[in-house]
């Protein structure tokens, strides 16, 4: 199967979600700095969101880039990471509509957690589709930078009942992790092209 189609797809989602997380912001009814003051919270988790889905999309790219072969399986795997990538509006919409608070933050929390499960679960679905791909399999590795972010996720999730604002550090924390992409691919790659 050519993997244009599922990438083009991919952007696709990815771009529609950005745009409804953009919609949730919504115009202050009022012409002074006060009136922007309710919206701060909704800002600064969609800024968040925003950074995720950045970054989502461009190890996707990496990451399709790197491969040579997909199959059925690499494709329900992908729609599975865009299922709860599409979550991302609704969770991250009510944590910043309720200031950060404790449900909220979890629930966007194990969002977060879905969405990384589910890049596991493509990355090994890709991994497994063929032989050709056993180069990006050497790439990816044992995947420390994976495994500590699911592990943040499931810490932060029970957190943010006690202390919301340690449960988001732990968030942005992850999110900054990520934001270099993915280097172990990038290297590989430059061994050896596609």
């Amino acid at each position: 199967m050519q993997k244009n189609r599922l990438e083009a797809f991919s952007d696709g989602v990815l771009a529609i979600v950005i745009t409804i997380m953009v919609l949730e912001l919504k115009v202050p009814h009022g012409s002074d700095l006060h009136a922007l003051t309710p919206l701060i919270p909704v800002f600064l988790s969609y800024i968040l969101s925003f950074l995720y889905i950045g970054i989502y999309w461009n190890n996707h790219h990496h990451l399709l880039h790197a491969t040579h072969h997909i199959n059925g399986r690499v494709l329900w795997a992908n729609l599975h990471l865009l299922f709860w990538l599409s979550l991302l509006p609704f969770s991250t919409g009510w944590m910043g509509e309720n200031h950060f608070n404790a449900l909220p933050t979890a629930v966007y929390g194990v969002n977060l957690a879905a969405c990384a499960v589910a890049y596991w679960m493509l990355v090994h679905s890709i991994t497994c589709a063929a032989e050709e791909n056993n180069t990006l399999r050497f790439a990816i590795g044992r995947d420390y930078k994976g495994i500590f972010s699911v592990i943040g996720y499931c810490l932060a999730v029970p957190l943010a009942f006690y202390y919301e604002w340690l449960a988001q550090l732990i968030y942005l924390a992850i999110a900054l992790l990520w934001v270099i992409p993915d280097s172990r691919i990038e290297k590989n790659m430059a061994k050896n092209p596609v």
